[in-house]
């Protein structure tokens, strides 16, 4: 529609809410009026010209055919739509007939309401309409807001009509009216401080989506297609992409059947009145949490567009999805290989405080198989950065970018200008998926930068200061077509403009992630103060301690504990220490008060046998240590006897490396390790097997503290009979550290894409002389200025001369 006529109607809606609900309502609640009044006129227009015959239809079912209950089909049919009104009311009727009484016109207005279909009824449901009139009633002014929505100078009517003056008023189509929806609910966002964009991605953002999902298949769209939104907020990315398909591909028997669920009531409502005002099928928008509930399963969708919510919390519907650590919903478990070619089932949830990538996997797991459909499914979503990178190797959000591109499912990625939303001037992108590439995209992935590619507003709307034209959209759109590399530009200044493209074969993106150990190296020595710790939890050093030194052995006194246990929770609170429920059970538990004294005494006795010298081999001391329990014949489990060994021991470069064990190697299990190693006798020492004497390998303890990881590329290029990562290691690291070795039973895979990486553009910093040149400059413009705004411009001068 005309943009004058739609800022005009968009105007009159606006000042509704000044002119009539100023002192009713605060600003903030004037949404809660508005829009679904809005939406209520609107189905209302479209019910006036078959009124009588729906009246009609009731009255045959009630008196002909003696009906108890009202047959729907006969009464949409009777419509024209897949709602309807039963009553007599319309809302011209209803301010035509109205009095000063504002009770008899509330009275009105509710039978107005009961007399919709039911479809309509849960959209008033969702709104609260009811109630808002009824408050409308007691303030007194129902009326005047009525008078306003059937003013013969607004047309939210599908005809054109003209004014009482004569003046022509257009239809407002369908689109128009989705225009008007997302509109207002900006501005109401936008007026409350609120995220104005979170329902509402830019039209334009919205057509490039469409040009990328439906152009690439424009020669074999199916004639019954579905498209699915799960994030479909008020139904623009739906109700634009029936629009696209019928404006740009038109055929006269094809079905375009649209899906989607919203967590929202109220853009629920207003995306369900939109479907049902363009004659789509409301019962396939379902209200609540796609996260929580798969509400479409076992469906699935030829195309899928979506702009879920980036950087939100789904810490609240987590107990829907995992139990503990345990994923129970199968729309985000997936199957991936591990290094060593054993298949796994694997997480695939991002970190709980951002969700994005779960409405991806929600879409990815409703894809069609091309066995079964021959086009297979397409997908665009929207997505900050945090979806390109965040997440190490073996973790949900590398776990979702692996499962995606191994499985060849990714297209291509957009990177949109900053400030182009609403609600957030981030960095943002348009993933495209598809399950089933053509040939000369098979393995590939798209890269496109349009990150300058755009023309800036006069006026910013919320954050959004820019937006794509036209031949913006067509130019990302023939990039992509073309699947070819294109060169960033760059104008007079150096600097870069307009966009970029690169293509990259999928395991570009991939890693291994991988250990590198390095052996401990330790001294020991038994002192009192190195055993002291002992008599305490380690977790609750503080206040053990604390007890100890106040109240000496009574701290294993059951009676006494429990006596002031009170104030040592007390003390706790004073001190900032948080403790848990498990927490304060074992710190009030006398048997664990006991078990820590126990193990101190035993570091006690061991002292007093062993001595106080100073050792310099790890391996000498630890064999004096169990052959002096022995003797004492001390039990000890694995954990107390660490405790007490690591008490007394430090890690030092100058002391013997600590042995972990002795390993033989006859000729089977040699030929199963270099096999599973991919290298040479030789090569051991690189994967932590020393040579000791004929077929025993010698192994040592790796030191926490020294460990690091690398991060090889997959396509990192192999020699010989080394693997990517045992060349990697025989160039990049051995050279720098010759004690360290290869821990290939860490190795976990990821992937991440950085735009920044493949993009970044240096740009020359200038010479020192062109920057004091300017410094010059700058300082001459500078005197001037000050000697004219002091009014000494000849004092200046003279001073020149």
């Amino acid at each position: 529609m005309d943009h004058s006529v739609h800022n005009k109607l968009i105007s009159f809606i606006w000042n509704i809410a000044d002119d009539c609900l100023r002192d009713v309502y605060v600003r903030g609640k004037y949404r809660d009026v508005i829009l679904p009044m809005v939406v209520l006129r609107r189905l209302d227009t479209l019910l006036e010209p078959t009124k009588e015959a729906v009246l009609e239809e009731v009255k045959f079912q009630k008196e002909e055919m003696q009906a108890t209950e009202l047959d729907d089909e006969p009464l949409k049919a009777a419509s024209g739509y897949v709602f309807y009104n039963t009553s007599k009311w319309t809302l011209k009727s209803l301010f035509n007939t109205a009095t000063n009484n504002q009770q008899i016109l509330l009275a009105n207005f509710e039978e107005y309401l009961l007399g919709f279909s039911d479809n309509v009824k849960e959209i008033i449901e969702c709104f609260n309409l009811k109630s808002q009139i009824r408050h409308m009633a007691s303030k007194q002014v129902l009326l005047d807001v009525v008078e306003k929505f059937v003013s013969p100078y607004i047309n939210l009517t599908h005809e054109s009509v003209e004014d009482p003056n004569g003046n022509k008023m257009p239809a407002l189509t369908n689109l128009g009216m989705g225009y008007v929806f997302e509109e207002l609910i900006r501005k109401f966002n936008e007026e409350n401080n609120e995220e104005a964009g979170e329902h509402f991605t830019p039209r334009e953002v919205i057509e490039l989506m469409t040009h990328l999902v439906f152009d690439p298949v424009k020669d074999r769209l199916p004639l019954t297609m579905t498209v699915y939104d799960p994030a479909c907020g008020s139904g623009g990315m739906l109700t634009e992409s029936q629009n696209f398909i019928e404006e740009k591909y038109p055929n006269d028997n094809r079905d375009v059947y649209l899906y989607g669920k919203e967590i929202n009531d109220e853009t629920y409502a207003i995306c369900k009145s939109d479907m049902m005002i363009k004659g789509n099928n409301p019962e396939n928008i379902r209200e609540g949490s796609t996260l929580s509930t798969d509400e479409f399963a076992g469906t699935k969708f030829d195309f899928m567009l979506s702009n879920p919510p980036y950087g939100k919390s789904w810490a609240g519907e987590q107990k829907h999805i995992k139990d503990g650590s345990d994923v129970i919903d199968p729309r985000f478990k997936v199957n991936l290989k591990d290094y060593w070619g054993n298949e796994e089932v694997v997480d695939a949830t991002p970190r709980s405080s951002d969700g994005q990538l779960l409405f991806l996997m929600e879409m990815v797991s409703k894809m069609k198989d091309p066995a079964v459909s021959p086009l297979g499914t397409r997908i665009a979503s929207v997505h900050n950065g945090s979806s390109l990178f965040t997440g190490d190797a073996g973790g949900g959000e590398s776990n979702i970018r692996r499962y995606i591109i191994e499985n060849d499912r990714l297209d291509v990625i957009v990177q949109l200008p900053n400030n182009l939303f609403y609600n957030t001037g981030i960095t943002t992108y348009i993933w495209v998926l598809n399950n089933n590439k053509p040939e000369s995209r098979q393995g590939k992935v798209q890269l496109i930068d349009a990150s300058l590619l755009f023309r800036k507003l006069r006026k910013n709307l919320g954050n959004k200061n820019c937006e794509f034209a036209p031949e913006h959209i067509e130019e990302i759109t023939h990039t992509y077509l073309a699947c070819a590399e294109v060169e960033r530009q760059l104008n007079d200044n150096q600097d870069p403009i307009g966009l970029a493209s690169k293509v990259f074969n999928n395991a570009d993106f991939g890693y291994y992630k991988v250990s590198i150990e390095r052996p401990d190296r330790r001294k020991a020595q038994f002192t009192p103060e190195a055993i002291a710790p002992l008599r305490f939890d380690k977790a609750l050093s503080e206040v053990m301690e604390h007890l100890y030194q106040e109240h000496g052995e009574r701290v294993y006194d059951a009676g006494f504990l429990k006596s002031i246990d009170k104030a040592i929770l007390s003390w706790c609170e004073d001190n900032d220490i948080s403790l848990n429920t498990k927490a304060k059970s074992k710190l009030l538990d006398v048997k664990h008060w006991l078990s820590l004294q126990a193990q101190h005494r035993v570091a006690t006795e061991l002292m007093a046998a062993i001595g106080q010298e100073e050792y310099n081999d790890y391996n000498q001391f630890k064999e004096l240590v169990e052959a002096q329990l022995k003797a004492q014949k001390t039990k000890l489990s694995a954990s107390e006897k660490n405790a007490i060994l690591n008490a007394v021991s430090w890690y030092d470069d100058s002391a013997a490396k600590v042995v972990k064990k002795v390993v033989k190697l006859s000729n089977d299990k040699m030929t199963e390790l270099l096999e599973r190693y991919q290298c040479t006798e030789a090569d051991l020492p690189d994967f932590g097997y020393y040579l000791l004497k004929g077929n025993e390998f010698i192994t040592y303890e790796s030191s926490a503290d020294l460990r690091d990881s690398e991060s090889i590329p997959l396509a990192y290029p192999a020699k010989g009979e080394h693997s990517a990562i045992h060349q990697y290691f025989v160039n990049e690291v051995q050279p720098h550290v010759d004690e360290a070795w290869l821990n290939l039973d860490s190795v976990k895979i990821g992937y991440e894409i950085s735009f920044n990486k493949y993009f970044y553009r240096h740009k020359p910093l200038r010479s020192l002389e062109e920057v004091a040149t300017d410094i010059i400059h700058l300082e001459q413009q500078a005197e001037g200025l000050i000697a004219n705004i002091l009014g000494l411009k000849n004092l200046s001068e003279e001073n020149t001369v």
